[in-house]
């Protein structure tokens, strides 16, 4: 009896920190703090938080709005997912429709919308398109709210 209460004695100070980490987590995802506009002096392309794209994504998003048949502008957007094998992971697609939440981010005529949740977990990040042998994606290569990953850098975690 006091082996397995001395277990629970030790045990307990790790379950609660782990509930504690992840409730922090779960509130700052729910109750995200507005984000301030960046002051007139910068344009959002210089703004600290601003997320920002390569020449290649540029050159890509281009390519792929000169393919598309319909004639509507079609934009990058960028969004956070909980899962991944680092805790969170990235999700590209291409989006026609600018949402109440979205930051937009523009450069050389082309536009990256984030949305006000997954713009908390990539502020000043960068976005690049990436051709591998093996396969061809845009990937997030720079991201200061990340402390780690996964080799395919589709999944990261974020500072505690």
């Amino acid at each position: 009896m006091s082996s397995s209460k001395s277990l629970i004695c030790r045990f307990t100070p790790f379950v609660v920190a782990r509930i504690r980490h992840n409730q922090r987590l779960l509130s700052s995802a729910s109750a995200l703090p507005e984000v301030q506009p960046p002051s007139p002096s910068l344009s959002p392309s210089q703004s600290v938080d601003a997320v920002h794209m390569t020449d290649d994504c540029v050159r890509k998003l281009k390519e792929l709005q000169n393919d598309g048949a319909s004639g509507k502008e079609k934009m990058l957007r960028l969004s956070i997912e909980a899962g991944g094998c680092s805790g969170f992971q990235y999700d590209f697609s291409l989006d026609g429709k600018i949402n109440a939440d979205d930051r937009i981010f523009e450069r050389d005529g082309v536009k990256l919308v984030i949305d006000k949740i997954s713009f908390d977990f990539v502020k000043g990040a960068t976005v690049d398109y990436v051709e591998e042998l093996i396969r061809s994606a845009f990937q997030v290569t720079t991201n200061p709210s990340a402390v780690g990953g996964c080799s395919c850098k589709s999944s990261f975690m974020v500072k505690q």
